[in-house]
């Protein structure tokens, strides 16, 4: 499971092997079944999550119940309820696994510790840091200024393999349109 984060950090910053076993003594392994939920809205968020296998899906529930998908997170991915977790405050989002999934999992302290004690870890977490407020944007962007057809053609393009794993329904969620709009955009997108 380490090796995997090996890799993805390597893909950045190069690693001796002692300055790994110092990144990797900061890190936990969980392992999940289908509908755990490894974050709950309004409980307290312990870990950072690293997706070495599986699938997850960010979601906030509103007042009245109704599910909004905010994000996925498939392998190599990273996913908190960011807000929470920086701030050490309660969950605005719950996160639920779709499939079985197996994290490596960071608390907060160690985080810290882990920066503090390696510029190299520190300068990964700044990039993947701001990969993903570009991802973000882009989103935000997307309902701006997109119609929904635009919205899934650009969801197929950027994340082909995420299409194949997610049920339909999810994916309707996350593009903030029905089940059957989406069954119709899929049909009209071939």
């Amino acid at each position: 499971m380490h090796e995997q984060l090996k890799y993805q950090i390597e893909k950045l910053i190069p690693l001796t092997d002692d300055e790994f076993a110092f990144i990797r003594s900061h890190f936990i392994v969980k392992n999940f079944k289908k509908g755990e939920f490894l974050i709950q809205q309004g409980e307290g968020v312990a870990y950072l999550y690293y997706v070495v296998s599986g699938l997850l899906k960010l979601l906030y529930n509103d007042e009245s119940a109704k599910e909004h998908i905010v994000s996925f997170a498939m392998e190599d991915w990273w996913e908190s309820d960011f807000q929470a977790y920086y701030t050490q405050t309660k969950a605005t989002m719950s996160l639920q696994c779709i499939e079985d999934t197996d994290v490596l999992c960071i608390s907060l302290e160690d985080y810290k510790k882990l920066c503090e004690g390696s510029q190299k870890i520190e300068r990964f977490f700044l990039e993947k840091s701001i990969a993903g407020h570009i991802a973000s944007q882009q989103r935000i962007l997307s309902f701006i200024t997109s119609n929904a057809a635009e919205r899934y053609e650009q969801l197929l393009k950027r994340y082909p393999q995420l299409v194949q794993r997610v049920p339909k329904s999810l994916l309707a969620s996350y593009l903030g349109v029905s089940r059957e709009t989406l069954s119709r955009l899929s049909s009209f997108c071939k």
